[in-house]
């Protein structure tokens, strides 16, 4: 197997893999509590959320080309498993870039998916496009974790796939893939729906990206490399095993399939990362 490509982007990752890089730009106030709108259905909403996919799926297109030179693998594995699939799935991703899950809906050519955020980037600038790309906070107060709850239920019940990453937290174009967190798997484990592993991983630029590299360099930016996305095959719960034990086996499973999708022989990290 050849080598993964590590990009040299100079950024100094913390030594805990689960740490909070980004610092966010406060510019409100977001209370996530039982009268916060988990799932909002105003007609406003459904027409701003329906205007974000599109634009997913026409200019992010372009720009995610011309920018990162997207490329996708392994679609064929939607349409060789779309029984599978049909009453909705989980599906996880390393958390390594800003714009992943715009990558990951292109990838799955999704109508509209749904994925947990750590509740401060709610306060931040980007507020409105990810509430509207399906962005749904994640509380901190136990209270109200039913009411978060309820909104994937509801998710599910509409057979509406939603996305996960259970690395937790962003370590931008970063390679090895980081301990998984178990609770997402206790989700997909809850309503029985098959986990679909997806990985973002590096190819060294060449013309003419070099150029916009060079050009991102003299503005006091970071050379970038290009990004792949490989779809893998679904994986299902052993349902011969108890609830712990069988989360336990597709969070192992789970993790084994990115890293041998984003081209890694000897990750440094293990699958349990609580």
């Amino acid at each position: 197997m050849k080598a993964p490509y590590i990009p040299d982007v100079g950024i100094k990752y913390p030594e805990q893999p689960d740490a909070h890089m980004l610092e966010v730009n406060e510019v409100r106030d977001v209370i996530v509590d039982e009268n916060y709108p988990f799932l909002d259905k105003s007609f406003i909403f459904k027409l701003k959320r329906l205007v974000v996919y599109i634009l997913i799926h026409t200019a992010c297109v372009i720009l995610a080309k011309v920018r990162y030179g997207i490329k996708y693998k392994g679609r064929e594995n939607l349409r060789k498993h779309k029984k599978i699939l049909k009453n909705g799935a989980m599906t996880v991703c390393n958390h390594v870039q800003r714009w992943d899950f715009i990558f990951s809906a292109q990838a799955l050519h999704s109508k509209g998916m749904f994925f947990p955020v750590w509740k401060e980037h709610f306060k931040g600038p980007d507020e409105g496009w990810i509430r509207h790309a399906g962005g749904i906070p994640v509380p901190e107060d136990i209270h109200t974790i039913k009411y978060f709850n309820k909104a994937f239920d509801e998710i599910h019940a509409k057979k509406i796939w939603f996305h996960v990453y259970p690395e937790s937290t962003r370590f931008d174009y970063f390679t090895p893939i980081r301990p998984f967190k178990k609770g997402v798997f206790s989700m997909a484990y809850k309503y029985k729906i098959p986990v679909l592993p997806l990985a973002i991983s590096y190819r060294e630029p060449h013309f003419p990206f070099t150029i916009l590299n060079n050009l991102r360099v003299k503005k006091g930016g970071i050379k970038i490399p290009l990004i792949t996305i490989t779809i893998g095959e679904p994986l299902l719960f052993d349902e011969t095993l108890g609830r712990k034990e069988a989360t336990a086996k597709m969070r192992k499973e789970c993790h084994e399939a990115v890293v041998r999708l984003a081209g890694i022989e000897d990750n440094p990290y293990p699958a349990e990362g609580d």
